[in-house]
C-alpha cells in the first residue's frame, strides 16, 4: 500500500489526549464520498473472499464457554454445542443428540463429560454412537469451530490468526452482535474507512485516509490494506489521535493494528460470523469483535488491574459502533438482495 509521508502525531507527550485545533462542525468536515470509490472496497473485498479461511469459523468469547456449563451456537446453518472438557480444552460437535435429536446446549457438564438430559448418554468429546466431533480451537481470546462441509476449502490445523499484542500485558474484550446481512456486508462496511468521521460523530474525527491498496504488484498481505489517521473523540475537544491499518488476513475477518499514537500495538478484530437464515429466509451474521487495548504507559498497569470494570465499557463502546455498522451491512445486503445496490 502506499503511504503519505510525514508524522501527523508528532513527539508522544507526557499525557495521552490532545486538544483538536480549530474543530468544524460535522457538516462542515471534508466530505469522503469521492474517496470511497465503490471500485477500491469491492476490489479489496475480493482480495478478502479469495483469501483461505480453513473452514475455521469464530463463535464468540473464549471466556464465554466457562468449565461445567456447555455452549449453544448455530453457525452456517449447523447446531452446535461446545464445552471444556477435565482439562479445561475446548470441545465441540454437533448439537443434537446422536440418540433421539436432544438440544446438547441445555444439558449439564460433570467432569468434563456433556450429558445428555434426556436419556444420559454422556460425550467426553471423542466420537460416540454417531455422533462426530468439530476441531475447536480456543486462542486465548476466540473459540474457533471448524466445519470442513459448510467452508469447502482445505481444512488447515489452525485457524488464521493475524498479530496481536502479548495477552498478559493487554486488556481483552469481546462484543458479540447479529445481523440481518451475510458476512460480506459485514466485510466490506470495515473495509470503508471513510465513512468513519460522517457516520459515528460521537467517537471519530479528523479522519483521512492515508493509504489504500495498490495494484497487482504489491505483496499479497498489503493489498487490502487501507492506513487512516483518525482521531477517538474523549470529551469536547479532547482527543487521542493515532494512525491505524485495516488488512483482511482471511475472507470472514478484518483487523485493525493502531500503528502510531497511543495504544500503539492495540488491535481490533472484526469476525463475521455466518449463522444461517431466519423464518424469513434472510440471512443472519454475527459480529464478533475482539478488542485487546495496550499501552506502554506506565498508568496503563493500573488499568489492567481494573479489567474487570473495564471491560463492560470497551463492550458498549463496541455495541455503540456496531449499532451503526450493522445498519450499514444490513441496508447493503438489502439493497444487494434487491438488484438495487449501486456499488
Amino acid at each position: 500500500m502506499t503511504v503519505d509521508a510525514g508524522d501527523p502525531f508528532g513527539k508522544r507527550g507526557r499525557y495521552p489526549l490532545r486538544l483538536r485545533r480549530n474543530p468544524v462542525p460535522w457538516e462542515r468536515q471534508r466530505p469522503t464520498w469521492r474517496e470511497a470509490k465503490p471500485g477500491l472496497i469491492a476490489d479489496a473485498l475480493k482480495r478478502a473472499l479469495a483469501r483461505p479461511s480453513g473452514n475455521w469459523y469464530v463463535v464468540g468469547a473464549a471466556r464465554d464457554i466457562r468449565p461445567g456449563r456447555p455452549f449453544g451456537r448455530t453457525v452456517a446453518g449447523t447446531e452446535i454445542v461446545l464445552w471444556r472438557d477435565a482439562e479445561g480444552r475446548l470441545r465441540a460437535g454437533p448439537g443434537a443428540c446422536p440418540h433421539l435429536g436432544a438440544p446438547l446446549k441445555d444439558s449439564p457438564v460433570r467432569c468434563g463429560t456433556l450429558i445428555c438430559h434426556w436419556h444420559g448418554l454422556a460425550l467426553d468429546g471423542e466420537p460416540f454412537a454417531g455422533w462426530e466431533p468439530f476441531p475447536a480451537y480456543d486462542d486465548g481470546v476466540l473459540a474457533w469451530v471448524r466445519l470442513d462441509r459448510a467452508g469447502g476449502e482445505e481444512p488447515s490445523e489452525r485457524p488464521v490468526l493475524p498479530a496481536r499484542p502479548d495477552p498478559t500485558t493487554a486488556i481483552a474484550a469481546v462484543y458479540t452482535g447479529v445481523g440481518t446481512c451475510e458476512p460480506d456486508d459485514v466485510v466490506a462496511n470495515r473495509l470503508d474507512p471513510w465513512h468513519g468521521a460522517w457516520f459515528h460523530p460521537y467517537s471519530f474525527v479528523d479522519l483521512t485516509v492515508v493509504g489504500t491498496p495498490e495494484g497487482e504488484g504489491a505483496d499479497a498481505a498489503e493489498r487490502d490494506g487501507f492506513a487512516v489517521d483518525v482521531s477517538f473523540k474523549v470529551a469536547g475537544r479532547a482527543v487521542v489521535p493515532v494512525r491505524a491499518v485495516f488488512t483482511a488476513p482471511e475472507p470472514r475477518t478484518v483487523v485493525m493494528h493502531i500503528m502510531e499514537g497511543e495504544g500503539q500495538g492495540s488491535v481490533v478484530e472484526t469476525h463475521a460470523t455466518p449463522l444461517g437464515t431466519d423464518a424469513r429466509g434472510r440471512p443472519r451474521t454475527a459480529v464478533v469483535e475482539a478488542v485487546l487495548a495496550a499501552s506502554d504507559r506506565p498508568g496503563f498497569a493500573v488499568a489492567r488491574a481494573a479489567a474487570p470494570m473495564l471491560r463492560p465499557l470497551m463492550r458498549a463502546a463496541a455495541a455503540r459502533l456496531w449499532r451503526d455498522d450493522l445498519a450499514y451491512a444490513e441496508r447493503r445486503w438489502t439493497l444487494r438482495s434487491t438488484g438495487r445496490f449501486p456499488g
